[in-house]
């Protein structure tokens, strides 16, 4: 089996496997690599390990070396040279009118091509921007039109948990989310309270649909019948987090919750054949 270590450019990003050489590396420490781009800073996540060939996304590139401290230096460059990107670009976009919101500006750690992630409601045309930005910065230039989780991703932000965004902490991937996870989970349908920041609904929703599909057979239906130590009565509520159900007593004596171990449910009558 290939030996490789895991490798990743961005926080919270994918983590891709290099091709160590007869470098020992461990997780922390950053390096020079060898990528489609060209040459890219990036920090060990996985160190030196032994992999399936089927794991692999060939060709599988090589680590260079350990970062030093003129790499820490040109690192910072370009950090300070995106900074003025984005000023320069924004002052284009504006120029030629252009439908679209410039998010963030990268280099590569070569400085081989500067990258431009914008958002946009539809196609833009981009090509008298490009001549003007390859004009200013005499090298490479991609624009890439990105959606709008991938936005909340690169910003980041707190969440209305009061946390930081999932997509920019630590989720690698976004799965897919749908308005069924929230009703499952008896959440409020406001888009107000499912959306994100980013305006879909938060991946967070994802997280306890598992438990929550497990424990719905365990439960009685709402509207059933059910025997509690109180007497029978018609279950109205469930709460899945608790292991608590709330019955509707008999004679409006209101209602009460009872542990769900504490409820039996009827069994279901069986249809007699006639007579």
């Amino acid at each position: 089996m290939p030996e490789v270590v895991g490798v990743r450019f961005r926080r919270a990003g994918k983590v891709y496997y290099f091709n160590p050489g007869t470098l020992e590396l461990k997780s922390g420490q950053e390096v020079i690599v060898e990528t489609s781009r060209g040459l890219e800073y990036g920090e060990v996540v996985q160190g030196n390990k032994d992999v399936k060939s089927e794991e692999i996304v060939s060709p599988l590139r090589l680590v260079r070396r350990v970062a030093a401290n003129s790499d820490y230096q040109q690192l910072a460059e370009n950090k300070q040279r995106e900074i003025d990107a984005v000023q320069i670009c924004q002052k284009k976009i504006d120029k030629h009118g252009l439908e679209m919101k410039l998010v963030d500006v990268e280099y590569t750690f070569d400085r081989n091509k500067i990258i431009f992630y914008f958002t946009a409601d539809g196609r833009v045309d981009f090509r008298e921007l490009v001549k003007d930005l390859a004009g200013v910065f005499r090298t490479r230039i991609e624009l890439r039109q990105i959606g709008v989780r991938d936005e909340a991703k690169m910003l980041g932000g707190l969440g209305p948990c009061g946390r930081g965004l999932c997509c920019s902490t630590f989720l690698k991937d976004f799965g897919p989310v749908s308005i069924r996870m929230a009703k499952n989970q008896n959440l409020s349908l406001n888009p107000a309270k499912i959306s994100g920041i980013c305006g879909r609904l938060m991946c967070c929703l994802r997280y306890e649909v598992e438990h929550y599909e497990n424990s719905r057979e365990k439960f009685p239906t709402l509207g059933e019948q059910v025997v509690t130590p109180h007497g029978e009565g018609k279950v109205v509520n469930r709460n899945m987090v608790s292991k608590t159900v709330l019955v509707k007593m008999p004679e409006n004596t209101g209602q009460v919750e009872f542990p769900l171990d504490e409820i039996e449910q009827q069994p279901a009558e069986k249809d007699h054949p006639a007579r």
